[in-house]
């Protein structure tokens, strides 16, 4: 993996990241990699250890389920400025829930989940900051996922 530093301003275009202060960003800029990675190639697997979070700096991921009988699905299509493996900084022991794939060739940032909890462990402050951020970011994620299930939902009692 790369160590390019992230521009403050390009890592402020990241959801995750928009209400974030600069000095949080630029802690967070220190701890980042930027690897890249080929089309088609395997950020990770379901099933692999949750060790990061990634965002996209350039190109696009797909992030997808094997469904018995049906083959690879896709679950969402993410470009620059999109975030995932958010909840792999938060839980202990986690994995990986579904697969995450190169699109394109494309350039990510990645927060490895030991330096991260070292940060927020050092500034209590500051980890409130970034985490009240995360929380707020991911329950937008939880509402607009309850709305589509309602809307699958709804449409099956239609069949």
């Amino acid at each position: 993996m790369s160590w390019n530093l992230v521009d403050l301003s390009r890592l402020r275009k990241i959801e995750l990241f928009e209400h974030v202060s600069d000095n949080a960003l630029a802690e967070l800029v220190a701890i980042t990699k930027t690897p890249r990675y080929k089309a088609g190639d395997a950020i990770f697997r379901k099933g692999d250890p949750g060790d990061a979070l990634y965002f996209i700096l350039e190109g696009e991921v797909r992030i997808s389920t094997d469904i018995d009988g049906v083959g690879e699905e896709a679950l969402a299509f993410l470009k620059s400025g999109d975030s995932f493996g958010e909840m792999a900084l938060v839980e202990s022991g986690a994995t990986r829930s579904a697969h995450a794939i190169a699109g394109t060739s494309s350039q990510l940032g990645v927060i490895p989940r030991s330096e991260f909890l070292e940060l927020m462990d050092a500034d209590p402050k500051m980890a409130t900051e970034i985490l009240w951020s995360f929380v707020t970011t991911l329950a937008a994620r939880l509402r607009e996922s309850n709305k589509k299930l309602e809307f699958f939902a709804l449409s099956n009692l239609h069949e």
